[in-house]
């Protein structure tokens, strides 16, 4: 029993595998640390939710080998991130970049939330302010003292 939960555990903590191969890697171990940052925040266009660093797709393996290509050749990482959004489109990058046409996406969220919680605030406070129904007028009174005075004289059965 406690092998299977250890077994479990190590399972669960254990980092997930990356797709990025040996005859991938760079010499330089600066440069290599550079393109892992690169592939990280780069979405595999096939899988789509997924960093290239993470996929074992065929295209993320070539963006890998790109990045990799234009970091040895001097690119900086910024120069490589604009050559991928200039190839690709934004959808390239995982944290889409916030522009004016991105900011629902960013805010959006945190918008509904708070319409909700207002939402939420405005209801309570209307249900503490009802005290229930508006009194009767003296004319309404009278009517329903005489309905209940009719109703005695014939056993309680309708008119």
């Amino acid at each position: 029993m406690t092998r299977a939960l250890l077994l479990a555990i190590l399972l669960l903590w254990s980092p997930p595998a990356l797709a990025v191969q040996p005859d991938e890697v760079l010499d330089d171990p600066a440069l290599e640390a550079r393109a892992r940052t690169l592939s990280a925040e780069v979405r595999c266009l096939v899988c789509q939710n997924q960093s290239i660093d993470d996929s074992n797709a065929e295209l993320a393996r070539d963006l890998r080998l790109l990045v990799r290509e234009r970091l040895v050749s001097g690119d900086s990482n910024q120069a490589v991130r604009d050559f991928l959004v200039a190839r690709y489109g934004p959808f390239v990058l995982l944290e889409p970049p916030k522009t004016e046409s991105t900011l629902i996406l960013w805010y959006g969220p945190a918008a509904l939330l708070a319409l909700g919680a207002l939402a939420v605030v405005v209801t309570f406070a209307r249900r503490r302010k009802s005290t229930g129904p508006a009194p009767l007028s003296d004319e309404e009174r009278r009517r329903l003292d005489a309905l209940l005075a009719d109703d005695g004289d014939d056993n309680g059965r309708p008119a």
